[in-house]
């Protein structure tokens, strides 16, 4: 046995005895390393992960134990500014085909040992790399230590340093004659001149470079507006506001809408005086991502120009989370969510306006409940997430949302998802599945978890169903989370705002609090990203007895005393939590949450 089948072994022998492969793929893998006859044979770790798709970090993360190669933390106290520039500063300066192979191949130079000046370290996520001597050379490096450093680190990590250039917005750049149009032409609504207008592949590319851009940048909606005859506004949704993107000018708004129109399945371009929904599929940065447009008439200034607006609602199911400790449910929320959610039976309701994350929510605690032994299924109108594991339920011009609902029992559910409940008999069949030994998820449109039961109540459910049907309803919102990056300590506590809260002012003397400020990464705004706040409502047994006591109308208040003695913060006390953890403002939660 020659020395680097020995060393193949090793590598083998390791990730057999500690239950990461078993003998069939070790065997299947060593007999296609014996008669791999290409020129670069692969080692049996790029065996493993290229051919039988096996977690690439987990493979070379025992690689690297097992030669010793240390690994590199990518946390932020380790890759700060100076270390990024340094990373940057070193690729580009080896030139561009060297700095093309780096990517390539996922090596880059990560600094010098402190303890030898003259020694570069290198990471990879290979640290086999047959490339790595060239690179080594290629720096000038005259002795060099190879490191490792996870596949999804080195992934992030590149892209902050090298933003994926967006080829459409580039494509603009380069033909900005293409935007120009007559300004003495007769403002007319003659197809041809829109018709000639669309065909300027400028407008092609300003749309595709909204697509690519917003799902780089984490937009959740793009808005296209039409402002006059010849203007149209992009906007987007980053963190819950609308920001501006991108105004066109000198083109018709039919035009820009037509190319979105074209663009998009499901849609009559020559439509303008109805509501339309369509959807764009696109490969962005390796991974599908979905797009939801809807489209509606709207009133313009010029009453020749037949207006309409654009919303893109952008699905990327690589921000699907499937783990609820992600969720920010805390404390009571937290136990009370999880206890109903592991139920048998009953149904599991969330309540907020759209755009508070409530789908998200649900997709979570699904993937808690879904396993092969029980049938998942969900009707939503439209569809927002894939579900590994659920039969997703198609909805269309031959099957509606009502037509759903009705069939669902007939197909042997064991848990259900049901979208909205939208209306009475939605509900009913929600309730009826919850009632008869099915665990229901749903979502309703309420301000607060106590005015879901007045709703549910005021549609027409008996309380007795609403009583003993429901776990627990969760009340969400959405509120910005403070820039990490720049936040700033509260050196003098505002003492009327603390007063407003009823909070005391001494006992917050003690916390640390923070403030917005605004820096570069988050546009000035002082925040980045969301976070969710919680009101949970368990359904007891004196809650469910309050219910069950309902006359003609539910007393809320009631509902919401009991709650409060259960345990219950409502979505305020939640988000001052939040203010306690460092993690929001008080100004953020009380824009966000009503007074009680």
């Amino acid at each position: 046995m020659d020395a680097n089948l020995e060393l193949t072994d090793k590598v083998g022998y390791i990730l057999f005895k500690k239950g990461i492969i078993d003998t069939t793929v070790l065997e299947e893998a060593l007999a296609m390393k014996a008669n791999d006859t290409s020129k670069i044979k692969k080692n049996l770790a790029q065996i493993l992960v290229q051919e039988f798709k096996y977690d690439h970090d987990v493979i070379f993360k025992e690689v690297a134990n097992l030669y010793a190669f240390r690994e590199v933390e990518a946390t932020p106290d380790i890759l700060t500014s100076t270390r990024l520039d340094f990373i940057k500063q070193t690729m580009l300066a080896a030139g561009d085909t060297m700095k093309e192979l780096m990517l390539q191949v996922k090596v880059i130079p990560f600094m010098y040992d402190e303890r030898q000046k003259d020694k570069l370290l290198l990471a990879s996520i290979d640290p086999t790399e047959r490339n790595i001597p060239k690179i080594a050379f290629g720096l000038n490096a005259k002795k060099y230590e190879v490191m490792f450093i996870k596949l999804r680190d080195f992934d992030k990590l590149a892209e902050k340093l090298f933003p994926p250039e967006n080829e459409f917005l580039k494509k603009l750049e380069d033909m900005p004659s293409d935007f120009a149009i007559d300004e003495q032409q007769e403002q007319t609504d003659d197809e041809a001149e829109i018709e000639a207008e669309v065909n300027k592949s400028a407008l092609i590319n300003l749309i595709e470079a909204a697509l690519v851009e917003g799902t780089r940048r984490g937009v959740s909606d793009i808005h296209v507006l039409p402002r006059d005859a010849k203007t149209t506004s992009i906007l987007f949704r980053i963190d819950g506001n609308l920001q501006p993107w991108h105004t066109q000018e000198n083109t018709s708004p039919e035009a820009v809408l037509a190319v979105v129109k074209d663009r998009s399945r499901g849609m009559d371009r020559f439509e303008r005086e109805k509501a339309q929904d369509g959807f764009i599929q696109r490969e962005i940065d390796g991974q599908i991502i979905r797009f939801r447009v809807s489209i509606l008439p709207m009133v313009g200034t010029e009453l020749k120009n037949k207006f309409e607006s654009v919303v893109i609602r952008i699905l990327d199911d690589r921000k699907v989370v499937k783990d609820l400790k992600l969720l920010g449910l805390t404390g009571y929320a937290n136990d009370a969510f999880e206890k109903a959610i592991r139920q048998p039976q009953g149904m599991v309701i969330l309540t907020g306006p759209t755009g508070s994350g409530k789908s998200t929510t649900l997709v979570a605690a699904l993937y808690q409940v879904i396993d092969p032994t029980v049938n998942v299924l969900t009707v939503e109108d439209p569809v927002e997430y894939v579900i590994a594991g659920a039969r997703q339920l198609k909805i269309g011009v031959k099957m509606n949302f009502e037509q759903a609902i009705r069939s669902i029992l007939r197909h042997d559910p064991d848990i259900v998802l049901v979208g909205e409940m939208r209306d009475k008999e939605t509900a009913e069949v929600a309730i009826k599945l919850a009632n008869t030994g099915h665990l229901t998820f749903s979502t309703l449109h309420t301000n607060d978890a106590p005015s879901a039961v007045a709703r549910l109540y005021k549609m027409g459910i008996e309380p007795f169903l609403i009583a003993y049907a429901i776990n627990i309803i969760v009340a969400q919102r959405l509120i910005r989370r403070l820039c990490t990056n720049c936040k700033q300590k509260i050196v003098k506590h505002d003492e009327v705002i603390l007063k407003s809260l009823g909070l005391d002012i001494d006992e917050w003397k003690n916390y640390t609090l923070y403030e917005a400020k605004g820096c570069e990464k988050c546009s000035g705004s002082g925040y980045k990203g969301r976070i969710a706040i919680h009101e949970a409502l368990y359904f007891t047994t004196p809650l469910k007895q309050i219910i069950l006591r309902s006359g003609d109308s539910v007393d809320e208040e009631k509902i919401r005393a009991q709650a409060k003695k259960d345990g219950t913060l409502n979505l305020r006390e939640c988000g001052i939590e939040k203010v306690k953890l460092g993690l929001t403002s008080f100004e953020e939660v009380i824009a966000g949450t009503m007074e009680e």
